[in-house]
């Protein structure tokens, strides 16, 4: 079964819970794992976080999940000003936490992008695979 949706949403507070909801019950509808359930409803937080917290006076942001096969693909599109990933991915967080919404993403996902469209919008895209990573198992002793 696949799963897709795309949200035009205001740039607000209130909207991070909405969006994040609505991943969160199509990956439950999907039976997907829990722990991957959290990990990718917090990196799609993040990112919506980091929309509403750094995209200025712009009225809305569009969020579009796609979830198919064994991977959950995410897009945030927005029309703020962006950042340059390289250049916070190189420094430590600020005292205010700046930067460290990106090492998150990067550590909950198996993909993470950052795009300046050729219309000026700017498009984060996350990809995590929705099977559970293996776990460690003790070796059977005779």
């Amino acid at each position: 079964m696949e799963i897709s949706f795309t949200v035009r949403l205001p740039v607000d507070v209130d909207s991070v819970p909405f969006v994040r909801g609505l991943c969160r019950q199509a990956l439950e509808h999907l039976r997907i794992d829990r722990p991957v359930v959290e990990e990718t409803t917090l990196a799609l937080t993040e990112a919506c976080a980091n929309v509403v917290r750094h995209a200025g006076a712009h009225a809305e942001y569009e969020v579009s999940v796609a979830i198919a096969g064994e991977v959950c693909r995410i897009t945030v599109v927005d029309d703020g000003s962006g950042f340059d990933p390289d250049e916070v991915a190189g420094r430590e967080p600020s005292a205010d936490g700046g930067g460290a919404g990106l090492r998150l993403m990067q550590a909950l996902v198996d993909s993470l992008d950052f795009r300046n469209d050729p219309d000026g919008r700017h498009r984060v895209s996350l990809e995590k695979r929705l099977s559970s990573r293996p776990t460690l198992r003790l070796l059977d002793r005779p």
